[in-house]
């Protein structure tokens, strides 16, 4: 059945309650992962509206209903996505259900007074008084990083936003370089997540698998991935069970998936279902077959260490 159709925020209450049930008992549950230390437990698997410009906003609704209906719990989003309108799509399906799911947000915004104002226009889209998580957001450059910690930067915000409950943990994202997220792990103890890049490709190329990934683990952080197919580059070799298990197999809580489709996400969470961890073998076998298509034209979010170091362009909250 296509739901593509949203009559009331009631009704689609009744309609996600009369069939969740069903859906979950069909496709079987989600594994779920420790967050870290945040005591939370969340779906191996998540959607993530970056990708909702793709498709119209009935079919973003559709998709995020569905999730909810498979059993996934971890709800991914940014305030610059769709010019905001990411957000609106989830404030439009979710609120019946916020108690049964982690909700997060993100701010690209380097000062407080920026962040702040993005974090009421995000609980406003969101229709909530609070996000689960609210994340720092694609931070790129190492003059972002003295920006964000300097004084009427934008962690004083998050510090205050989380002790003032409009969010319940503090972290932050970013895909451009790994050294730039070493350099934000160097500069504050007290995050609670993060979110990095992680694909079969990466351990070829400005390695965030090789170089953050075990600084969080050390430190117990909520850890998230993204980019596990190299937006779909390394299906041209690979299979998307591969890319899936492969990121899954790593010590990683959750992995944040854009999906525009309802069919999307229905083979996103059969491929979750069947999830088992990959041996080394497995693992090495898979990177070998990614190399051929490793480097900076598959990871093009990544610096170029051939060019002049910048930061990546955006267009509607996704790199041009």
């Amino acid at each position: 059945m296509q739901r593509r159709t949203f009559i009331s925020a009631s009704a689609l209450a009744g309609l996600a309650l009369e069939t969740a049930s069903a859906a979950r008992a069909a496709t079987g549950d989600i594994p779920k992962r420790a967050f870290g230390k945040t005591g939370e437990k969340l779906t191996i698997i998540g959607q993530a509206g970056g990708r909702f410009p793709l498709c119209s906003v009935e079919e973003a609704k559709a998709v995020t209903l569905r999730a909810y209906e498979l059993g996934i719990n971890y709800f991914d989003c940014a305030r610059i996505y769709w010019d905001g309108k990411s957000e609106e799509v989830y404030g439009a399906v979710l609120p019946p259900f916020r108690k049964h799911i982690f909700l997060t947000t993100k701010s690209p915004e380097r000062s407080r007074a920026g962040a702040e104002a993005d974090l009421e226009k995000s609980l406003r889209a969101l229709k909530t008084d609070y996000v689960d998580l609210w994340q720092i957001h694609q931070v790129s450059t190492m003059e972002e990083v003295q920006q964000i910690f300097a004084p009427g930067g934008a962690i004083e915000a998050f510090e205050a936003a989380k002790k003032a409950g409009k969010c319940r943990f503090i972290g932050f994202t970013g895909h451009h370089d790994p050294e730039v997220h070493l350099a934000m792990l160097k500069n504050y103890q007290k995050y609670d997540t993060i979110l990095m890049p992680l694909n079969p490709a990466d351990p070829s190329y400005l390695s965030f698998e090789k170089m953050v990934l075990p600084v969080a683990v050390e430190r117990g952080m909520g850890i998230q991935a993204m980019k596990s197919t190299a937006n779909s580059g390394l299906l041209a070799d690979l299979h998307l069970r591969d890319c899936l298990h492969y990121v899954l197999s790593l010590p990683v809580h959750c992995l944040a998936l854009g999906c525009t489709t309802v069919g999307q996400i229905e083979d996103d969470a059969r491929i979750a279902q069947q999830f088992h961890p990959l041996t080394e073998a497995e693992m090495a076998d898979i990177r070998k077959r990614a190399t051929r298509l490793a480097g900076p034209r598959l990871e093009n979010w990544k610096r170029d260490p051939n060019q002049k170091a910048s930061a990546p362009r955006y267009r509607d909250g996704a790199l041009a």
